[in-house]
Order: C-alpha cells, then structure tokens, then sequence
C-alpha cells in the first residue's frame, strides 16, 4: 500500500515524458489526475491506521541489497502520516497553482512527481541509507525547478540551493556510515540500530556526540537554522510560487522529520547533554528570523524569514523531547506547511495581477472595487493563523509546543513566546501597507482574480480554520506514537516479526 505513494508519480512522470504529442494543457490535466489520486490515497491510509497503535504500521519489507545492509523497508506511524498527507495535499495544490502555458511541461510535471515521490519516500523509509536515497532524489529536480522556471536571479539560487543541501547530504551520510560502522550492526534497518541488544547507547558518549553533531548541522541546513539559513530567502524569492508553496510547506519538513527521527530518536542520551544548546539555538533562529522579517519590504522574503522562525519552534520542541512537545512538534510541521503554503500562494497571486511584491509600492489591495478583496481577506487570515490567533490551527501547534516545553526550559520558551508576538509585528505591517489605505496609484487596473487562483487558497483557508476548531482529528493521528516515542526499543523478536 505504501510504496504506492513512491512509485506512481515515478510512473507518472515517465508517463509524461513519453506520452506523444502532449500539450500543456493536458499535461496539467493528467498531472492532476493523479496528484488527486495519490492524495485520496493518502487518506485511504489514513482511515485503515490505527491511531490506538504506537508503534510501525501497514509495513513493507524485503531486503535489497543485504551486502551493503540496504533493505526496502518502508512504515508509517503517527508521525509519518500526518506528513504524506500533508505532501499528498500540496503536490496537489502545486499543480493546480501552476500556469496551463508553462514552457516544457513534460519536464516540470515530471519533476514535481520525482519530488513527490522523494519526500513520500524519506516520511516511510526505515532503512537509513534507503532514506538518504530519497532525500537526495528530491535534490536535483528542485535544483531544475528554481534555475528554469524561476526569476531573474534564478541560477545564482538555485546553485546556492544545491549546495547547502549537498552539504546536508553529505553530513548525514557520514553519520549514518559511522552509527552503522561503530555499532557493528548488521544493516541500516532503523529499529535494528535501536534494539537494545545492539544499541547506540552503547557508545561512549562523546562518540555519540560527534554521530549526533552530523545529524544536527546535517538536517539543521535542510530546516534551516541559523547561520545555515541563507540559501532560503534567495530559494524562495526566485522559484515560482507553485515551487514556493511545497518548498516551505513539505521540502522544510524533510530537516524536521529527519531530526526528530534520527536525531532525537536514535541519540537519546547525547540529547539529554544538547538539549540545553539546541533550545538556545531555538531561540536564536526564531528571533533573528522575525527580526529580518520586520525589515523586508519584499513580501515573499518577509514570509520566507516567517519560515525560519517558526521552524525554531518545532527545534525548541525537540529540545525538550516531552511526549507533549514532541506532539506539538507534528501538528506544527503541518500547520505551517499549511499556513506557509497559503501565504506563498497569496503573495503569488499579489504578484501575478500587480506586478509587484514591494511593500513601498503596494497599498489598497482590499478595496472591494478596484483591489483584490477576496485575496485580501484570506491574507488576513494567514497571517492571523500564522501569529498563532484562537480558533485557527497555528494557534494549535504553538500552544503545544510551549505547554509541553515551558516546564523543561522556561526561558527558552519564554523567550520563544516573543516570537509570536513578532509575528504579529511584522505581519502587521505586511497588511496595514498592501492592503489598507487607499489603493495606490502605481497600482492600478488590477484584473479579477479567478477562480483557478482562488480555488487553492480558499481549500487552504478551510483546513487552516477546519483544524483549528477540530483539533483532534490532527491530534489523534499522532498522539499515540509521540506518547511513547523517547522509550520506544523495539526487541528483537519485533524486528523480526515485522520482517518475516
């Protein structure tokens, strides 16, 4: 069931690549069709999992190649699920947001599926090395999106992309060689390396360390953090913003998960002695990025920044490894992949009819007879999602987090809580100079914005506001697995259950 998810949009880009005479039109026809299938089925799998279970479900296994310790091992959990959902989603979106006309079709959407696949791949994979081969696969076709289809900047972003993620790569693929190496463990198989019997934990500590510091600067580039932050704003401000919108809200979450699960799941004790640092990093990333953000007069760069301080939150989470803050670390993944999403979408649409980002230049947008009033409105309500208002999801998250952290490092979460505050700022300012005020006059014309562009934002706007009021239907799905996630061991005879 799972490796559903992987290989059909890989089929459905050879599909597109060999399918003769195909427009564009039907590219985005066929594209969408099954974008739209994969995410029904994410559901599907949604409603045959066990939210009562903690531990690995629906899991698929055979071994590959046992040489070099590679099994194809894929799982899902309560940690996983709500991530294929959300990737499922806004694949979707993504197509949906892209230009019928666009140049090269065959290559776009192909390349859109190869991501697809890659980030299905990395949320299922148990087998380490098999998650590192999706998490580069996703490497090269982002690269392609940004520097053919981006902005006038693109090649100079998309080669600092491309960098930094390869240097990700490649920490991560040191620590894995080395935890696989020192532990002489028999493969990359995950609950292998976290079977008591030949446990990490084993390791003198500092060993642990030096594995652990890989992981972290490893996937802190991929989140990012700060100082590894700065391939980001430039990424977002030259890809398109179909690219915008999975690039913030699932390609991030690569960088989250990838901690969570191998950094904090796999090191327990080494965490306990950097949990204090990692908070304090927390903290930096989440001021400095809303601090930048107040000083953007870019819109897109101001939202990128917003990024980078929300991400702190899931870090500041992770720090204090409570079942309650790992539980808000999830729901946080996916609000802000939603309310990141909405926001690239809205700013995209701004762009499209204006012609401009540029906060100086905007005003009036919610004029209700020559503005964007529907954009508008729906702005407002991002931004409110996104500074963490009552009755919407970001509101959610955040609370979690901060209830599950404040009693581990009340300072640092105090200090987090600032944070939010700062989002308001400069959200503040986003909206009172675009959209209040008189319309500009440098602005004018504007055409209506149609219901293509409008679709995906208002299906956005709902779940945003859907799960904010419901909780419980993203809460349930995870519950069960971060509750136990810090003393999950599985024995062997598990390990063997699941592979026999």
């Amino acid at each position: 069931m799972l490796s559903v998810l992987i290989w059909v949009p890989v089929l459905g880009a050879i599909l597109l690549g060999i399918w003769p005479k195909l427009t564009s039109q039907q590219a985005r026809k066929i594209s969408l069709v099954i974008s739209g299938g994969l995410f029904v089925w994410s559901i599907l799998l949604a409603r045959f999992f066990d939210v009562s279970h903690s531990g690995l479900q629906m899991v698929e296994f055979f071994p590959w190649i046992e040489p070099l310790g590679l099994n194809y091992y894929l799982a899902l959990d309560g940690i996983s699920l709500p991530l294929v959902i959300l990737n499922g989603l806004l694949i979707g979106i993504a197509i949906w947001s892209t230009d019928s006309s666009i140049n090269r079709h065959r290559l776009y959407y192909g390349l859109i599926f190869l991501i697809s696949a890659g980030i299905a791949g990395s949320f299922l994979a148990q087998n380490l090395l098999l998650f590192l081969l999706f998490y580069e696969l996703e490497l090269i076709p982002l690269y392609l999106l940004i520097a053919i289809w981006g902005g006038k900047r693109r090649g100079y972003a998309a080669t600092k992309f491309l960098i930094y993620t390869a240097v990700s790569g490649i920490l991560v693929l040191a620590a894995f060689l080395g935890i696989v190496w020192l532990t002489q463990a028999p493969n990359f198989d995950l609950d292998t390396l976290q079977a008591s019997s030949l446990g990490i934990s084993a390791l003198p500590l500092t060993t642990q360390l030096i594995l652990l510091a890989g992981i972290v600067i490893g996937f802190g580039i991929k989140i990012p953090l700060v100082p590894f932050h700065t391939w980001l704003p430039d990424a977002h401000v030259e890809a398109s913003t179909p690219i915008s919108v999975l690039l913030a809200g699932v390609l991030l979450k690569l960088g989250t998960y990838g901690l969570l699960r191998f950094g904090v799941g796999l090191f327990p004790e080494a965490w306990t002695e950097v949990a204090p640092w990692v908070a304090g990093w927390a903290v930096v990333s989440v001021l400095y990025g809303a601090f930048c953000a107040i000083t953007q007069t870019d819109m897109k760069k101001m939202v990128a920044y917003s990024s980078i301080a929300h991400m702190g939150y899931i870090l500041l989470a992770f720090a204090a490894a409570t079942p309650l803050s790992l539980l808000g670390s999830v729901v946080q993944m996916v609000s802000h992949g939603l309310i990141s999403g909405l926001l690239f979408l809205l700013v995209g649409v701004v762009y499209k009819k204006s012609g401009s980002r540029d906060l100086e230049v905007l005003r009036g947008l919610l004029n209700p007879e020559r503005g964007l009033p529907l954009i508008g409105s729906l702005m407002v309500l991002a931004v409110m999602a996104s500074a963490g208002i009552p009755g919407l999801v970001g509101f959610i998250s955040e609370f979690l987090v901060f209830r599950g952290s404040i009693e581990v490092f009340p300072v640092q979460t105090l200090l987090c809580m600032i944070g939010t505050g700062l989002t308001s700022v400069y959200f503040l300012i986003l909206t009172n100079r675009a959209f209040f005020g008189r319309l500009s006059d440098l602005v004018v014309n504007l055409p209506p914005v149609q219901w293509r562009d409008r679709i995906p934002a208002i299906a956005l706007a709902v779940i945003i506001t859907l799960l904010g009021i419901l909780p419980q239907v993203l809460v349930d799905l995870s519950e069960s697995t971060t509750a136990v996630f810090m003393n999950a061991q599985p024995n062997i005879a598990q390990i063997q259950s699941y592979k026999g």
